[in-house]
């Protein structure tokens, strides 16, 4: 008897056979993991956080890389923070650190334009406590913690096995934000 409950907690069969894994901080990620996550996606790349800065820190050679993918037709998407919103002015208040919410979605945007990164850009301000990166079937969600910087988010690592799953609701959610976001010019 005690065989099937031991398989039952080892063998993922609800809705929770999606997570790969949780991590208490983005921080706390394996560093490589968004790296290998972008060098393995052949079909889309969908980056939904607000100032997703940090990919450019982490990611050796993001830039080259994105490009890359791009000019191969995979589809590449940001959807940055509005840097002219009054959510990112407040959250700029919260967070109090010299490197602005604003100067790091420009500052990804001009990482893009340095490496001719074919990506669309919308901006939106919906995403500001949550963001989603989707890497063909696999997915990063990062939830925003009271004041804490993006890289003290819980972030989930997902991986799609089923429909309408947690990853193809965090998949919708995306693509919702990025229906009702604005172009950038």
């Amino acid at each position: 008897m005690l065989w099937p409950e031991t398989v039952r907690r080892a063998v993922k069969l609800g809705a929770d056979r999606e997570l790969v894994a949780v991590y208490p901080r983005r921080l706390e990620m394996p560093r490589s993991l968004f790296g290998d996550l972008i060098a393995g996606a052949q079909r889309r790349l969908w980056f939904g956080g607000y100032t997703s800065y940090f990919i450019w820190l982490d990611v050796e050679d993001a830039g080259p890389l994105l490009a890359g993918k791009a000019a191969a037709g995979i589809d590449v998407r940001f959807l940055l923070g509005d840097p002219e919103s009054h959510v990112t002015r407040d959250r700029e208040a919260v967070e109090a650190t010299p490197l602005t919410v604003s100067t790091r979605i420009a500052m990804t945007r001009a990482e893009l334009a340095k490496a001719e990164v074919d990506a669309q850009v919308r901006l939106s301000d919906r995403h500001i406590a949550m963001s989603v990166w989707v890497f063909d079937d696999d997915m990063l969600v990062a939830t925003h913690i009271g004041d804490g910087l993006g890289q003290d988010s819980v972030t989930l690592h997902l991986r799609r096995c089923q429909d309408g799953g947690a990853f193809d609701r965090y998949a919708a959610h995306f693509e919702q934000l990025w229906t009702g976001a604005r172009a950038a010019s």
